[in-house]
């Protein structure tokens, strides 16, 4: 089964892959691990959900700053890949983007397909500024949208929305003009359009054009309204790659971003031997076997002549771009990101732990104790391990409770910490940084008392379920950790790990007492 424990709890997309590699389906999160975790959580799958988590065998992720870029990456990966489980629409495949057509006197709409003649702008990332913006445009500018010119005129025109070219109330050429400002403001130019217009509204007030002025006036007012509400995907004409690493030790992590005319496709991990020189090694290898980009976004200046090497490759001149800020700055530090994540996101939640818990060293083995029953009958015990802040599925144990009647949590988990360490003492086996107890301070006081029978001074927690309070022994109240805290959401996350293992067990003894 695929491990959703290496993800984090970020916005991206996840990737599920069969026994070749290939790409069987895509999606996005609000919370990756969350969302991953929960199609291995439910037992009411329905059968295409069922078949899919049957056919996965790995697993990939992206991270994203947000929901609204997952998803324009989610739609990207997918018509990309074009997995077997995604549903794939024909009508909606793409986000609309506003068409203005090639006729005489040319009608603006929306569109998903870039075909026929004409200019396209977008897509749009949102549904609500698309509309915003179509709106402010064509009631500027005056464009028609209807989709053949009656031999009246409707109600936009009455509205003031249409300039009424079907009753012959404004000339092609000026027609036309008011499409190629509307074109303008689509591509961005707002500022630059705005200029242009007070220039010219002020040269018809000087010659007493007042009412050609006034509708001037009336489309810089909207204009200047648009310029702070228009977020357009804009489509780029060239390639991108991004490229971020982390250097640790002696060993490079690196994470290469490739960006599709202004779209995140993919990236690619490596990891490998460190040297003075080895960002010019990586660039010489990579790209004499992969087609360079239009640019090359980077943390740090080229020498002239690897970029001399990579114009060879390439045949033109190849941009490399160390940005500051801005768009292509957002998208190095989203490289990072991913790095960090990727490579260090569990080292980075076994840190915090030991900050917050204030343990003189980093608790590498953490061992986690949660009992389950029902109604006080099948009372069972579970022993989840963590590694190196992840899963370790090989130190999992499970205990059926011997000693104790009825409910009793306290004592079920006196029972199973005192079995545990016990056998691990006469085996001389290994012990643990850390133990977790899910409950309590009845429950830490249980499994504390054990521990100190057997002569064992492990530093040992428990949280609490309802407000996530982590407790210590020796202090009467929780300890000072937010529930939202780093270090509490990995106690979090191995708490219900154990809560899933224990309910699992409980299930297959009720399971086997029914069929007996």
């Amino acid at each position: 089964m695929i491990d959703p424990e290496p993800l984090p709890h970020l916005p991206g997309c996840y990737l599920f892959k069969d026994t070749e590699g290939a790409v069987i389906y895509v999606g996005k999160a609000k919370d990756l691990k969350r969302r991953v975790s929960s199609y291995f959580q439910k037992r009411d799958l329905d059968p295409k959900t069922s078949a899919l988590v049957t056919a996965a065998r790995d697993l990939d992720f992206i991270v994203t700053d947000s929901e609204v870029e997952a998803l324009l990456l989610e739609n990207a990966l997918i018509k990309k890949h074009w997995p077997k489980y995604n549903v794939r629409l024909k009508d909606s495949s793409r986000y609309a983007s506003i068409h203005i057509t090639d006729e005489e006197f040319p009608r603006i709409h929306f569109s998903r397909r870039r075909a026929g003649g004409g200019s396209f702008f977008g897509p749009f990332v949102s549904a609500r500024e698309r509309d915003y913006v179509f709106s402010v445009v064509r009631k500027a500018f005056g464009l028609r949208t209807c989709r053949r010119l009656p031999k009246r005129a409707c109600l936009r025109y009455h509205m003031g929305a249409c300039s009424g070219p079907c009753i012959g109330k404004i000339e092609s050429a000026e027609y036309k003009e008011r499409v190629v400002r509307a074109g303008a403001v689509l591509r961005g130019r707002t500022a630059e359009l705005i200029g242009s217009l007070k220039d010219e509204m002020m040269d018809l007030a000087e010659r007493q054009e007042f009412e050609r002025a006034m509708e001037l006036r009336n489309e810089i007012r909207a204009l200047e309204g648009l310029q702070y509400r228009q977020h357009i995907e804009r489509q780029k004409r060239f390639d991108e790659d991004v490229l971020s690493w982390i250097v640790e030790g002696e060993t490079v992590y690196m994470m290469l971003f490739k960006v599709y005319k202004g779209t995140l496709e993919g990236k690619e991990e490596f990891v490998f031997p460190g040297s003075e020189s080895f960002l010019e090694e990586f660039l010489v290898q990579y790209y004499s076997e992969n087609e360079p980009p239009e640019e090359l976004i980077l943390d740090e200046e080229l020498d002239e002549p690897l970029v001399d090497f990579l114009y060879l490759i390439k045949g033109k001149r190849i941009r490399v771009t160390v940005p500051k800020q801005g768009e292509k700055r957002k998208l190095l530090d989203l490289a990072r990101k991913n790095v960090e994540i990727r490579f260090f996101g569990d080292r980075k939640k076994l840190v915090a732990l030991q900050e917050a818990l204030s343990l003189s060293k980093t608790p590498n083995v953490i061992e986690v104790f949660d009992v389950s029953h029902l109604a006080g009958s099948f009372t069972v015990g579970s022993m989840v391990q963590f590694r190196g802040g992840r899963p370790d599925k090989k130190g999992y144990r499970r205990f059926k409770i011997r000693t104790v009647e009825g409910i009793d949590d306290f004592a079920s988990i006196g029972e199973i910490v005192k079995r545990r360490y016990t056998r691990q003492k006469e085996e001389d086996g290994e012990m643990p940084d850390l133990i977790v107890i899910d409950g309590g301070k009845g429950q830490l006081w249980a499994a504390s008392q054990e521990l100190r029978r057997l002569g064992l001074p492990i530093p040992v927690i428990s949280i609490a379920k309802r407000e996530e309070e982590i407790y210590a022994l020796g202090r009467l109240r929780p300890l000072p950790i937010k529930r939202d805290d780093k270090a509490s959401l990995f106690v979090q996350e191995m708490r219900d790990e154990a809560h899933r293992f224990a309910i699992k067990y409980n299930r297959i003894l009720r399971k086997k007492s029914i069929t007996a």
